[in-house]
């Protein structure tokens, strides 16, 4: 027995693929790629399992399974190298700042502006080589910049004026 030929592999796609969809739900994050895994494993086999719909579900569930799993060792993973990882501001004994806010609300800027930002501030990066790093404009690297330090100002409380010369080029 050879394996199957397109036309069942469509119509199994057309009959069963929503139910598959929603059975891999219940383990896996991305349940539509778990099941055009499947179909394509389906497509791969040189003989035709016997009984292709419950080959189709148990592939599935044991893919979506190992997913959950894989996930949940890297969310794993993640947590502890993220307790791991330095802040990105220092506590200081003065009280300028408050570190853990400071870390919070700058991880909850847009990309592109916590981008500028940590670029321009650790980095010491110009602006012209802001631009050239993300891909844009001079003035938009400016612009990212000075709407992710206003932001910040706003979320903690600052109230310190504009350093003209950190706006330098």
């Amino acid at each position: 027995m050879d394996g199957l030929s397109p036309e069942t592999l469509k119509r199994l796609w057309a009959d069963y693929r929503a139910a598959l969809v929603l059975y891999a739900r219940q383990w896996s994050a991305a349940p539509e790629d778990t099941v055009q895994e499947a179909f394509l494993l389906l497509a791969r086999q040189p003989i035709e399992p016997e009984n292709p719909v419950g080959w189709l579900y148990r592939v599935v569930r044991n893919r979506a399974i190992n997913a959950a799993r894989m996930g949940a060792r890297q969310a794993r993973r993640d947590s502890a190298a993220a307790a791991e990882r330095p802040s990105w501001f220092e506590a200081s004994s003065d009280d300028r700042i408050d570190a853990a806010a400071a870390t919070e609300a700058l991880e909850k800027l847009p990309a592109d502006e916590r981008e500028a930002i940590v670029a321009r501030l650790w980095g010491g990066l110009s602006f012209d080589e802001i631009a050239r790093l993300t891909g844009t404009s001079l003035s938009g690297a400016y612009r990212s910049y000075n709407r992710g330090i206003e932001t910040l100002r706003e979320r903690l409380g600052w109230s310190c004026p504009t350093n003209k010369a950190t706006m330098k080029n």
